[in-house]
């Protein structure tokens, strides 16, 4: 096993956040001393620089990520920015201390040091910023892979889409003026309209002053949008279902409400046209990449950074032993910029 020079260094206990329980993220992560963990074969160890608290991650703190499994005590955090720190047997093309990306599929990211898969790491230029790096993968490979690939919205068309002020709102929007798209935006509170207007959101509705589907109706024609992603569901995601063209697609990447989406309530939207409601899930799309794939990938993001296009808005910084402050902020109403938990703070 090839060891670098942070390898060397003889530390074998470090902090990382637990989970002993589903539940309230204020309520039951801990912070804990645990074992630092050895790279088994084809797996890297990295030193954790920074990582977000993203939505998924409260997601499955709460148990409601149906695509990880917990085994309790469970480890916390899908991605992040580190330093190669050992390699394991049978690892090519990294080399110890150089920085990299991580995604931490079966989470444990929100520790000093993680283990993971060589092929879940992605070298990043050293001119994009750690709280770039950290958020490289979740947000920007969503709105590619979503926008670019799956759904692949022609210039020109309408692209609907809900939590349009979240970071990932604010990429699609900024993304759609440089491919040529249109983006109709929902929002929840009329506040929010001018700021998503001045980057560019071609329309914005605040779902709170009447049906997202007339609203949506009013400004795009009675027909509907053809394209349309939304990470709510619920009473948001039943609207936006009525508001597809009748040969529409709507691609559901999270559940910020917890409640269902009711396409069956009215027969108009079931029983004529070809819509279709799709699940969206990263962890499904990643490992199905061929390596060509990955690496356009990676690259079509970093040069989508250096434009400003897929760039997350730093907020608030905190230590792993101020977790219970830093996941309130997270999901502060009117929250400005993603929230990292720095190591070494």
């Amino acid at each position: 096993m090839l060891l670098g020079a942070f390898s060397r260094r003889k530390v074998e206990v470090m902090k990382a956040i637990r989970l002993a329980r589903h539940g309230e993220p204020s309520e039951v992560l801990e912070v804990e001393d645990v074992p630092v963990p050895e790279p088994g074969d084809g797996q890297v160890r990295i030193r954790i620089l920074a990582t977000p608290v993203n939505p998924s991650d409260l997601l499955y703190v709460r148990g409601f990520y149906a695509g990880v499994q917990a085994r309790f005590p469970a480890p916390v955090g899908f991605e992040g920015v580190g330093i190669v720190d050992a390699l394991g047997p049978g690892v090519n093309g990294l080399t110890s201390g150089q920085r990299v990306s991580v995604v931490n599929g079966q989470g444990g990211n929100w520790a000093e040091y993680a283990v993971v898969p060589a092929g879940d790491l992605f070298p990043v230029p050293d001119e994009i910023p750690d709280e770039q790096v950290a958020s490289f993968v979740v947000n920007p490979a969503s709105v590619i892979l979503m926008v670019r690939r799956l759904l692949a919205v022609p210039k020109g068309e309408w692209l609907l889409q809900s939590a349009a002020g979240s970071e990932l709102g604010r990429m699609v929007i900024r993304l759609a003026r440089r491919d040529g798209f249109r983006t109709l935006n929902v929002v929840r509170r009329r506040e929010s309209v001018a700021a998503l207007e001045a980057l560019g959101a071609d329309a914005v509705i605040v779902s709170t002053e009447g049906p997202i589907d007339e609203q949506v109706r009013s400004i795009v024609g009675p027909e509907g949008v053809k394209y349309a992603i939304d990470p709510v569901v619920g009473e948001t995601g039943t609207q936006m279902f009525k508001a597809l063209h009748e040969d529409g697609r709507m691609l559901v990447y999270g559940s910020l409400t917890g409640e269902p989406i009711r396409v069956g309530d009215d027969p108009r939207y079931i029983l004529a046209g070809r819509r279709i409601v799709e699940v969206f899930w990263l962890g499904y799309w990643l490992p199905r990449l061929t390596d060509a794939e990955r690496r356009q990938l990676g690259e079509d993001i970093v040069a989508l950074m250096r434009e400003g296009i897929l760039e997350t808005s730093p907020g608030r910084q905190y230590s792993l032993d101020e977790i219970g402050e830093a996941v309130a902020q997270a999901e502060q109403k009117g929250r400005q910029g993603k929230v990292f938990l720095v190591l070494g703070k």
